[in-house]
Order: structure tokens, then sequence, then C-alpha cells
């Protein structure tokens, strides 16, 4: 057990207004007393990357709600049938050097089976979900530059990746190596689908969070604006 472990957190959600109708879903996972913390678990076929040193800095803990991501994965169901993806961007406070996610804000998109850009941002964020609705759990290469943004602001920055139809691994926690993939995706110029190089320091140029951890007293809301 870990010092987390041993501690309850009580979250509020801070409700947001809207100047125009929208559906939201505000949810809270039936929990005990104390909240249930633990770290996102890694396959094993990626445990070796993920213990190797690494040059990333060190990072606060995020807290998210693996309730909110099985949520999105029913409200993303229509278009992962049609084989389109589904984004949408995470936002956080910070509380004693931790960030708790507490909302999810899916904004009008424009998708495709390999690509989802949001059309608009309206919340400060943390880091984003997206659905690969037929490939497998990983991160391409229009995902690095998606990310990168998101990173380059907030270094706790994270990206979701649920691949409901990936037997292997349905969803992966993912960010930039850094410096490495950050140094990488800063000075890459290209657009699309395209390889990149390896980091000048030999790390991953993405890697698998080891520090955000799912709770299950965490509140969140859900703003579907599409």
């Amino acid at each position: 057990m870990t010092p987390t472990d041993s501690k309850c957190q009580h979250i509020t959600a801070h409700t947001a207004t809207q100047t125009s109708p929208c559906r939201i879903l505000s949810c809270v996972e039936k929990a005990p007393k104390c909240a249930h913390v633990s770290l996102i678990p890694v396959a094993d076929s990626d445990q070796r990357s993920c213990n190797q040193p690494s040059g990333s800095r060190v990072l606060q803990d995020v807290h998210i709600s693996a309730l909110l991501m099985e949520n999105f994965l029913e409200l993303a169901r229509e278009n992962t049938q049609k084989d389109l993806e589904t984004c949408g961007i995470l936002g956080a406070f910070l509380e004693h050097e931790t960030y708790y996610v507490t909302t999810l804000i899916i904004p009008k998109q424009e998708s495709t089976s390999s690509s989802c850009e949001a059309n608009e941002h309206s919340l400060f964020p943390v880091g984003w979900i997206h659905t690969h609705p037929s490939q497998s759990c990983f991160m391409s290469s229009i995902d690095l530059h998606t990310h990168y943004s998101y990173q380059a602001m907030v270094p706790e920055a994270f990206a979701i990746v649920m691949a409901p139809t990936d037997k292997s691994r349905s969803y992966g926690i993912f960010r930039l190596s850094d410096p490495g993939g950050m140094s990488v995706l800063k000075e890459c110029e290209e657009s699309g689908f395209h390889p990149h190089g390896e980091p000048a320091d030999g790390s991953p140029i993405y890697e698998h969070c080891t520090n955000v951890y799912t709770n299950t007293n965490l509140r969140f809301e859900i703003f579907d604006l599409r």
C-alpha cells in the first residue's frame, strides 16, 4: 500500500455555465468512505521500456476516474461502429501538488478512421482522450503532434487512447518523453502520417505515464458539445 492509498479524497466538481444547450453528464462512482486509488497498470510487453531510465522530469501525480473513460467510450460508440475516431479534452484542477481530472469536454470535431481534430477548445487542458475504433492501442504521428501542444503547456499533460477492438490492451495512457520526444516534435515540421526519428538521448519518443492513478471517489462532468 502506498501513502496515497490511505488518504481520502473529497472532490467537489465545479459546474461550468453554458450559453447554449448541451448534453451534460454528472457522475460519481459509488465508493467506500475512503477512495481506492491505484496506479494505471502497464502491459507486460511494455514493462521493460517503462522500467528503463528516462530523462523525463519528475511529474506531479494525476488522478482520473476509470468510469470517465468507460463513459467516454459509450458516448463514442456510434462513431466507433462507423470506424470514426472520437476525441475529448480533459480538464483538471491542482490541489496539494496533485492534478484531479474533473471535466471531459467533447467538442465539435472532424473525424476519420485514423484521425480526429477538435474545432474548439473551451477549457485549459491537462490532457485529451480519443478512440482508435479499429486500430491497436498506440500513438500515431498525428497523435504525437496533437499531444505536443498539450504537454508544451502543462508538463503533466497526458493522452488516453481507447482501443475497443485491441484484444491485448483496450486503453493506454501516454506522454511524450521529455526532453527526448518533446525535442523531436518541436523540430518536426511535417504533417499527416509520417515517421519520426529516434530522440538523440536514446529514449522512446513516447512512453506510458507512471504518474497517473485511477481514483474511485473522484467526481467528474462530461459536456458533449457536438
